[in-house]
């Protein structure tokens, strides 16, 4: 497993979002994950919420369900299934300027500013559960699973959308391209594929099936940078906040063009696991 050179925590995972708040919304909306690119001809709009409906399509919800999202964000994706599969939705994020933006927005869903490894939900309550792009910030990733395990009922469903390391990178891409995503992003650390199967089924689960999305996703990154660059041209407070040597996430800025070359070069994958409970 990838990891930065310095230690990475909740605390510090919460900061960044909280710090970058504006900066997201502004640059790429309330889904704070990557676009999926099914068949090349979606808007950024619309990208976004096919990654939604692609975890929905393979957590093959019903409706009544009781669905947990791990790491919500603003709430959007939770949003988004609970209207169109009429299931409820408990979201928990750490950011408390996402907890904020996400109760205010309402809907069939209950959004909790809680840590996921620490989460005082019940055992055996959700009837299925996903993690878009949350698993890469968890300090104990086996504790991430078996704090699934513990909430899912036997037989529940999961679905993971993560941020993978290749299986095999090269000492060049884990210095100067991994490493520095991770320590930039606020990542503890970039598993692998492999190391996923593995520490999903340590904690109970069988492993339905997992897709490699990185060609249908990338294009998430040249529109960010791009439109970050507009910005930067036209907005004050970006140039503002890149010069402020106070601003502890600043660096994330360099982090985007990063991610680009990780994904040209196969370093960075982008997997999408489906998963389901034993018992």
């Amino acid at each position: 497993m990838i990891l930065p050179r310095t230690r990475q925590t909740t605390a510090a995972v919460a900061a960044h979002y909280d710090e970058l708040d504006g900066f997201y919304r502004e640059i790429w909306g309330e889904h704070v994950h990557h676009g999926y690119w099914k068949t090349g001809q979606e808007t950024p709009a619309q990208a976004v919420e096919a990654l939604t409906a692609l975890v929905a399509q393979h957590l093959a919800l019903a409706p009544g369900q009781s669905v947990c999202d791990i790491g919500c964000g603003y709430g959007a994706s939770a949003r988004l299934l609970a209207a169109a599969h009429q299931v409820h939705v408990t979201g928990l994020t750490v950011s408390a300027a996402q907890a904020g933006i996400a109760q205010a927005a309402g809907g069939a869903v209950t959004i909790l500013h809680q840590d996921w490894l620490t989460n005082t939900l019940p055992p055996a309550s959700f009837d299925a559960a996903y993690a878009i792009e949350s698993s890469e910030h968890m300090p104990d990733k086996p504790a991430f699973f078996a704090q699934a395990s513990r909430v899912l009922k036997p037989g529940g469903r999961m679905v993971i959308c993560a941020w993978l390391a290749a299986e095999s990178p090269t000492a060049w891409q884990i210095r100067h391209l991994l490493e520095p995503i991770c320590r930039e992003g606020r990542l503890p650390s970039m598993g692998s594929e492999t190391e996923y199967r593995a520490m999903a089924q340590d904690a109970g689960f069988e492993v339905i099936g997992v897709q490699d999305i990185s060609a249908q996703v990338a294009r998430t990154w040249w529109l960010c940078a791009g439109r970050f660059m507009a910005k930067l041209a036209t907005r004050p407070r970006y140039a503002r906040y890149l010069l402020d040597r106070n601003a502890g996430n600043r660096i994330f800025a360099l982090t985007l063009f990063r991610i680009l070359l990780a994904y040209r070069t196969g370093a960075m994958r982008y997997g999408v696991f489906t998963l389901r409970l034993s018992g």
